[in-house]
């Protein structure tokens, strides 16, 4: 089990690492060489189609058609929900503000966790979950649009509902793969978030310059490493750690996301240094951090 704790561990610091870079690519195609809509789709149909893919060449795995329809409707509502609130909000501001509130997915999981499994409040975690949400108060409430951030308001809103909809995704996957294998649950919750994303193309306009001619090498390089690595490969590792790790644990790994985001964002001019931003990183950290504190004092039960 050990080995197996250390596995999940490391496939969780690569999962992170890739999703850290991938608010910096999607910010490089966003809006100009593909719509947020259109971006959405195309991570979704591609994942589905690569998972079934793989699973083809994986022991087969025993699921009951009552929990593949489950999956499915947390693919088509969770996972599809998550990602359009994600871009769009992308699109709006800046990386290192998106991934200030990826952060935030410990303590959404959390309440969610007080709210449907009765987990045990502590003063900690109440303490935690106030200072967290005061800094995401005030990134919100005092990061300016400009150059990079077209509607940074609105921009900021939308990832903050995205990294709850993602918190309820851990915690109801966390549960599923209890009783599911890994690629019943990948198949099955990217086929219907494709499922999603392709009816919605049909209302909104398939916009993706990236994809016409002449070929645009850079651009096109970019959203083949968003395909492959932040969608399939980083959702291939997340299953592992939510199987061998805690909940709250990979929600920790939100930390890498703000790392890597901010390192790069600034290194190539996405995003510019700001107080305020540090600011609400350092608070966020510090709420997180007591949460998961308390969550280590809590004597472990099932939820």
């Amino acid at each position: 089990m050990k080995n197996k704790i250390v596995e999940a561990n490391i496939c969780m610091v690569i999962s992170k690492g890739f999703s850290g870079l991938n608010m910096n690519a999607l910010k490089y195609l966003l809006p100009f060489w593909i719509s947020p809509f259109t971006g959405v789709a195309l991570r979704c149909v591609f994942a589905a189609v690569a998972f079934w893919i793989i699973s083809f060449f994986v022991p087969s795995e025993h699921s009951m058609g009552k929990q593949k329809v489950q999956i499915f409707l947390l693919g088509a509502l969770g996972v599809y929900g998550y990602m359009c609130l994600y871009l769009v909000g992308l699109s709006k501001t800046t990386p290192v503000s998106s991934s200030i509130f990826s952060t935030l997915q410990p303590v959404w999981v959390f309440l969610i966790a007080v709210l449907f499994y009765q987990e045990k409040v502590t003063w900690m975690k109440v303490v935690g979950i106030l200072i967290g949400l005061g800094g995401a108060l005030l990134c919100i409430s005092t990061q300016q649009s400009d150059d990079l951030a077209s509607d940074a308001l609105t921009g900021n809103l939308l990832c903050l509902g995205s990294s709850v909809m993602y918190a309820v995704y851990l915690v109801i996957s966390n549960r599923i793969l209890k009783s599911v294998g890994m690629f019943t649950l990948l198949k099955y919750v990217f086929t219907g978030a494709a499922f999603s994303s392709l009816i919605m193309v049909c209302f909104i306009k398939f916009d993706a310059p990236v994809l016409t001619l002449p070929i645009h090498w850079l651009p096109l390089c970019v959203l083949l490493f968003v395909l492959i690595f932040p969608t399939v490969i980083s959702y291939l590792l997340i299953p592992v750690g939510l199987k061998y790790l805690n909940t709250t644990i990979v929600a920790i790994y939100g930390y890498l996301i703000l790392i890597v985001a901010t390192i790069v964002s600034l290194s190539i001019g996405q995003d510019r240094f700001s107080w305020t931003q540090l600011s609400a990183m350092l608070l966020i950290c510090i709420g997180v951090y007591l949460v998961e504190i308390a969550e280590r004092k809590t004597p472990v039960t099932e939820k």
